[in-house]
């Protein structure tokens, strides 16, 4: 009987992490573009800093901001200078694929709507492509 309810156990910890339909490696598809969009986001947007023109900095500074998010809600460990890093973080855990699919696209578009360049447009390409995939997680399996 000890063995039965162990497997339970271990089935209800599988069911409640599963919850949302997503494998373990897309999961991992992710957040590892998650990471990646973060770190695009973040040269792209001090580069675009680097300008006098005002729309410039404004987009780049949301971009240093998205990147600040994405780092947050995706791996929050690398935040942990930030004391309210962790409740974000548990937080972010529990939307939906679609709520972050359209939380992170549209943090992705605000840049190029402010100022339309290359740095803004391929910046923010990695943390548009991971809202595609947690929208694609969404629509669940074939």
């Amino acid at each position: 009987k000890k063995t039965m309810s162990s497997e339970e156990a271990a089935a209800s910890t599988k069911n409640t992490t599963d919850d949302d339909g997503m494998t373990w490696w897309y999961r991992w598809l992710c957040k590892i573009a998650g990471v990646l969009g973060g770190i695009s986001c973040a040269i792209a947007g001090v580069w675009n800093c680097v300008t006098v023109n005002p729309l410039n900095i404004a987009a780049g500074v949301w971009m240093v901001l998205n990147a600040f998010v994405l780092f947050l809600c995706e791996v929050p460990f690398c935040c942990q200078f930030v004391e309210f890093a962790n409740a974000i973080a548990a937080r972010a855990d529990k939307l939906r694929p679609w709520q972050k699919a359209l939380f992170y696209c549209g943090m992705a578009v605000v840049p190029i709507l402010l100022k339309f360049s290359f740095t803004t447009l391929f910046g923010n390409a990695i943390a548009f492509a991971t809202g595609v995939l947690y929208g694609l997680a969404s629509l669940g399996k074939k």
